[in-house]
């Protein structure tokens, strides 16, 4: 049995090295650059030990606060305020309904906002390695994003395990899911690296963030439907602001599996890329004097 066991981990590595030399040669990336891709993995693996380290749930915690969330959320718009909400194929005025699609909506704002606020702190709790001349800086902002973004991915199977057991079926339309976190990781990254850069310099970031970001749900559509904002400034809402587009793609394409915002997404794709294409560059003209303010 133990021979057996043996085999299968020398097969598995196997594949792994032949998977990862396949990826190799298909992407233009010199061994530098995969060096800091293989430590960025090894950094996102150790904060997300080490969040949770000690605890009795471990990585249960993510699932139970976005769970926590949403139990509120939908106690106070369905069931206390009573919002009308009706999707195609699914029951109208449903409360568990209406869950579903909060939950949908809730996903990728819990990412968002988690990595924000995690990575404006990310250069500032690391002295020691900004001080090492050797070590990658523009990795730090990214940890935190890209844990929170995985963390989230725990409640997505969640949510895709309730639609498929509610609807009896799955849409084929979550193969374009990795489309969706395009423009919200560009747009989570950017802004990490932006507000990182600057809590070096100036501490009073992470409080101007945490005004701006609760002010930036209440004007998202998330906990309510988006036909509840006046029709002039629906397009202003739905063109302008990113957050506002993913959350609407992420309900298409898992509860309703029909895509209509696809004009809309291409926007918001331009504007986290520009974000993130200036942010970074930010970032990097601020990266020198790190070492001397910390």
């Amino acid at each position: 049995m133990a021979a057996r066991v043996n085999s299968l981990k020398s097969l598995s590595s196997k594949a792994w090295l032949k998977a990862k030399q396949f990826i190799k040669r298909g992407v233009p990336l010199d061994d530098s650059q995969w060096a800091k891709l293989n430590l960025l993995k090894t950094l996102v693996q150790r904060d997300l030990e080490a969040r949770y380290k000690g605890s009795v749930l471990g990585n249960l915690w993510p699932i139970l606060n976005q769970l926590a969330q949403l139990l509120i959320y939908t106690y106070v718009f369905a069931i206390v305020l009573r919002v009308k909400l009706s999707l195609k194929g699914m029951p109208a005025d449903n409360s568990f309904v209406f869950g579903l699609w909060l939950f949908a909506g809730l996903l990728p704002w819990i990412a968002f906002t988690t990595g924000l606020l995690q990575s404006t702190s990310a250069v500032i709790s690391q002295p020691n390695l900004v001080k090492k001349v050797v070590f990658p800086l523009t990795l730090l902002p990214l940890v935190p994003v890209l844990s929170s973004f995985l963390e989230s991915t725990f409640g997505l199977m969640v949510l895709i395990t309730f639609v498929a057991f509610f609807t009896q079926s799955i849409h084929v339309t979550l193969l374009l899911l990795p489309i969706v976190w395009l423009p919200q990781l560009l747009l989570s990254s950017g802004l990490g690296f932006l507000t990182a850069g600057l809590t070096v310099f100036i501490r009073d970031i992470p409080q101007t963030l945490n005004v701006l970001l609760n002010l930036l749900f209440y004007a998202t559509p998330i906990i309510y439907p988006t036909d509840m904002i006046p029709q002039p400034f629906q397009p202003w809402i739905l063109w302008l602001n990113p957050l506002a587009v993913i959350s609407e793609m992420y309900r298409e394409v898992i509860l309703v599996g029909h895509v209509t915002h696809w004009s809309e997404w291409a926007s918001a794709t331009a504007i986290s890329s520009m974000i993130f294409l200036g942010s970074i560059w930010c970032y990097r003209k601020l990266r020198p004097a790190f070492a001397d303010v910390l």
